[in-house]
């Protein structure tokens, strides 16, 4: 099943002897507090979508001025994902994960802060503390649970995840239409973040890990990026995600209510669906990968699949209820997690965790790049379009043209598949 991104990094450093059954309970509780983490990372990465009006008023900021300053989290949490796994390996979960932790608590407090500078550093942080939440609980696990254990709870860690980004939306969009002020959100966020840094801290076992020589940390990253392949992974995977992180997460509220006239109650239900379908995906799509021995069909099926619903909510939206159609795009869309595992089997052993640390970085600069061009061609236009049916239709199409961009690439990939080459 494919990973989370940057998981199997985590997978390679932590190959030492296991520990003894009661160290083993320690890492098993410090893993249950890095899911909290994992949990609390994608409800603040999710969560600003829903309260983009009450964010342009605080900031003095149009829409398009607030999702800049959201998108700043993928600078800093794909830049954070090349060196998450080294962090782990050199200083020991104890204090990585713990830091991460307190560094995401202390920017969703510093968010709350009606100012917009206080919101670009506060997004910063974010992103740069979100790195280590699902690399540090993968950790964590390796060391507290059994080789027969282990896929199931990482499988628990990500779809714990998922849920997350599916609460940050469908819980704190209601709480906020009840009267919740959304800087209350934020110090909430704060504050269970710095109590869950100071558990982590003090139930997490130190470091087991050995000190890798210093002058051979850049060497992985050498070899996978001279792999052509490597660079159609982070392509097709970014391009693949941009429709959830950017459209889904960022502007998917807005343009329901402006453009396709729903209510706030409703638009949030609807673009929540969309993290509620990759708990279902993900497994579902890598299920199938490893089940026709091939990982190009299972991606590619999944890609045309996202197409397909992209065109019809944008293009025929009476043939489902949106809620129905987000959803089958957020299964579907958990083929964006192939590439990681193609990745990881297009590289030498010996740097597969560095291939899906690149692979993380890859996947969020194309976030970070493509962000400002959507606010900037239909952010910019969403308040004062003349004909908002067709600026909606015209946001679909700017998705659909990333996923059917990710598909080309995809049929130039390598099949890694353990089936490849067989009739």
């Amino acid at each position: 099943m494919p990973k989370d991104p940057i998981a199997s990094a985590t997978l390679l450093s932590s190959s030492a002897a296991p520990p003894g059954r009661v160290g083993a309970r320690a890492f098993v509780i410090a893993w249950v507090i890095a899911l909290l983490f994992y949990v609390l990372e994608y409800a603040a990465r999710s969560s600003p979508a829903v309260m983009i009006p009450q964010l342009s008023t605080a900031f003095g900021e149009t829409a398009l001025g607030v999702s800049a300053i959201l998108g700043t989290y993928y600078y800093t949490y794909s830049l954070a994902s090349l060196v998450a796994g080294v962090a782990l390996d050199r200083a020991g979960a104890k204090y990585a994960v713990a830091l991460g932790c307190a560094v995401l608590g202390a920017g969703c407090l510093l968010f709350a802060v009606s100012s917009p500078v206080a919101g670009y550093a506060g997004r910063l942080l974010q992103g740069a503390g979100s790195a280590f939440a699902f690399t540090g609980a993968v950790y964590l696990a390796s060391r507290g649970f059994s080789p027969r254990s282990l896929a199931t709870a990482i499988g628990v860690t990500q779809c714990l995840g998922m849920l997350g980004g599916s609460a940050g939306q469908f819980v704190v969009g209601p709480l906020l239409g009840g009267g919740i002020a959304w800087s209350g959100v934020w110090i909430f966020f704060g504050i269970v973040g710095a109590i869950l840094a100071a558990a982590l801290f003090l139930i997490t076992p130190g470091n087991q890990a050995g000190a890798p020589p210093a002058g051979n940390l850049l060497k992985p990253y050498g070899i996978v990026l001279s792999n052509p392949q490597s660079y159609l992974c982070g392509l097709i995977a970014g391009l693949l995600f941009t429709p959830t992180t950017i459209g889904d997460m960022t502007w998917g509220v807005a343009f329901f209510q402006k453009d396709a006239g729903l209510d706030f109650r409703h638009a949030v239900t609807v673009i929540s669906m969309v993290p509620l379908g990759w708990v279902v995906g993900c497994p579902l799509l890598g299920w199938l990968a490893d089940r026709f021995g091939l990982r190009k069909p299972a991606l590619i099926g999944g890609a045309v699949v996202m197409l397909v619903m992209v065109a019809q909510i944008a293009l025929l939206p009476q043939l489902l209820p949106p809620l129905i159609g987000m959803f089958l795009f957020g299964v579907a869309s958990g083929a964006a997690m192939i590439p990681y595992t193609i990745i990881k089997e297009a590289n030498p052993d010996e740097v597969k965790g560095s291939a899906t640390g690149a692979q993380n970085f890859l996947v969020f600069g194309i976030s970070a790049l493509l962000g400002p061009v959507f606010g900037d061609l239909l952010g910019r236009t969403l308040e004062t379009a003349p004909n908002h049916l067709a600026h909606f239709r015209a946001a679909g199409i700017f998705w659909m043209a990333t996923i059917l961009v990710a598909i080309v690439a995809s049929f130039f990939l390598r099949e890694t598949g353990h089936r490849q080459g067989k009739p």
